[in-house]
């Protein structure tokens, strides 16, 4: 062997072996809250809490109803739910206990400090438990970065591809590529073992094979979305003449009153955001102040600047077009010509408004024929009419379907920088190949390939590349 390998497994050996606990839910009043505590010491816990009997009772995976008491001072703390999960089944393969208290602040509070003042116990890091998993072999690495993403993915593709993760679909990936470097390397070394015995090892087909490999490497990296991308919430912005109807659809979408609606034109002057769930998952929708021909003061010169700006970022541009106008009143039914024209304003999606009023027909007309190329949607904030299938369009813009979907993406830097590292070094060997073939340095190049590969499962790892992962887990995951 050219190098000295060292297992993350053996890190354990090495770390903290004290009992964790730690709220699984965020801090806040809620109908139920969760706590998890997890090590050697679950047994003891459940005797302090509950009772000699509670604890010499335990069965795995059922669910107990208790009067959790302080040890010190008997005082109550709560009626709850508790359940204990027997290692290795558990989440980090050691003994778990789940406490399900109500949701109150005070209980949480209470019952955390009271178990943290038991002997052998303390509070979890945040990741902690996920990393105990990862190091007693309940998940590799890829599947414990994917419980992040599990965690925040912004809308049903991310989640679909963390899951996929989390399930070991990219693990399988890599298992393969790894077995095949690894074989590989093997032969290599066997010749270099035997070079002084041995003619010149043959290495005619071997090209093919490193090229095989470099192409699957390419696949899985080329496949890379980086988290700061796939965390920005798609952006749809309304806009239109004042007084057009946006701030009255924004409110129809969302099924309340968030956004101020006044029949005096302009009165939104700076853009509204709000959150808005689609079928897809959450986006980000702003209500923009009213763009006329002209400006009636300053203020509105520099509302309709903002208003433009706003578009410039939109993933999605709809323009909202005032139903109740007659024909011969066309001002405010859609913007002018020079502004439909201009390419910042020029929309995804054209929304006829107020289309429970006998002018929409009018109004609707106009626009299409002003913009012919772009669909248009009759909608009522007033009765709802067509509100269902303007979000099924948003949805469709917005979150685009893949062709394949068992297609999977990889969102971590580290992942990503193991496979350049691996592509490097094959890149390194197919060099050799045709300048110098000597199996010396071939051995040594697909020792590095086969490290890299390694490492993002975490069969090699260290403990700052561990310790630089978990960090930024929440604390109770």
């Amino acid at each position: 062997m050219l190098f000295a390998e060292s297992s993350a497994f053996a890190i354990f050996n090495s770390m903290d072996s004290l009992t964790i606990v730690a709220p699984m839910t965020p801090m806040g009043v809620s109908a139920v809250a969760a706590l998890r505590v997890s090590g050697t010491h679950v047994r003891d816990v459940v005797r302090r809490l509950f009772g000699a009997r509670a604890a010499e009772n335990l069965v795995p995976r059922m669910a107990n109803l208790g009067t959790a008491r302080d040890p010190q001072t008997g005082k109550v703390l709560d009626s709850l739910l508790y359940i204990y999960f027997e290692a290795p089944n558990s989440y980090t393969g050691e003994d778990i206990l789940e406490l399900y208290p109500h949701g109150n602040p005070l209980i949480v509070r209470d019952l955390l400090q009271t178990i943290r003042s038991i002997e052998g116990v303390r509070l979890a890091e945040p990741g902690e438990y996920t990393r105990r998993a990862f190091l007693n072999g309940k998940m590799d690495l890829t599947q414990a970065e994917s419980v992040a993403d599990v965690i925040h993915s912004a809308n049903r593709a991310e989640l679909e591809n963390a899951h996929r993760l989390l399930s070991g679909a990219l693990s399988k990936k890599i298992a393969t590529l790894t077995a095949l470097v690894k074989d590989i390397s093997a032969r290599l070394e066997l010749d270099v073992d035997f070079a002084e015995e041995e003619a010149d090892p043959d290495f005619s087909g071997w090209k093919q094979k490193f090229e095989n490999i470099r192409e699957s490497i390419k696949g899985i990296l080329n496949s890379f979305r980086g988290k700061a991308n796939l965390s920005r919430l798609p952006l749809a912005v309304l806009y239109g003449a004042p007084n057009a109807g946006k701030s009255s659809l924004v409110n129809a979408l969302l099924g309340e009153d968030r956004v101020l609606v006044s029949n005096v034109p302009g009165t939104t002057r700076d853009f509204v955001e709000v959150r808005l769930f689609l079928d897809g998952g959450e986006i980000r929708l702003i209500d923009t102040a009213g763009i006329a021909d002209k400006a009636t003061d300053e203020l509105d010169a520099l509302s309709m600047k903002k208003s433009r700006e706003i578009l410039d970022e939109a993933d999605m541009k709809i323009l909202v077009v005032d139903g109740n106008n007659s024909a011969g009143n066309k001002e405010g039914v859609i913007l002018s010509e020079a502004q439909a024209e201009s390419k910042d304003l020029k929309p995804d999606f054209v929304v006829v408004s107020k289309s429970d009023l006998a002018a929409n027909v009018i109004a609707r007309s106009e626009a299409t024929k002003q913009s012919p190329d772009t669909s248009h949607l009759n909608v009522s904030s007033k009765t709802g009419e067509g509100l269902a299938e303007l979000k099924k369009n948003m949805n469709a813009v917005l979150f685009k379907k893949s062709e394949n979907a068992e297609d999977l993406w990889i969102t971590s830097e580290r992942e990503k920088s193991c496979l350049e590292e691996a592509l490097a070094g094959v890149d390194r060997v197919l060099d050799l190949l045709e300048k110098n073939p000597a199996v010396e340095l071939l051995a040594f190049e697909m020792q590095l390939v086969r490290r890299a590969l390694q490492s993002i499962t975490g069969e090699i790892s260290s403990e700052d590349i561990l310790q630089s992962i978990f960090a930024g887990f929440c604390i109770g995951k």
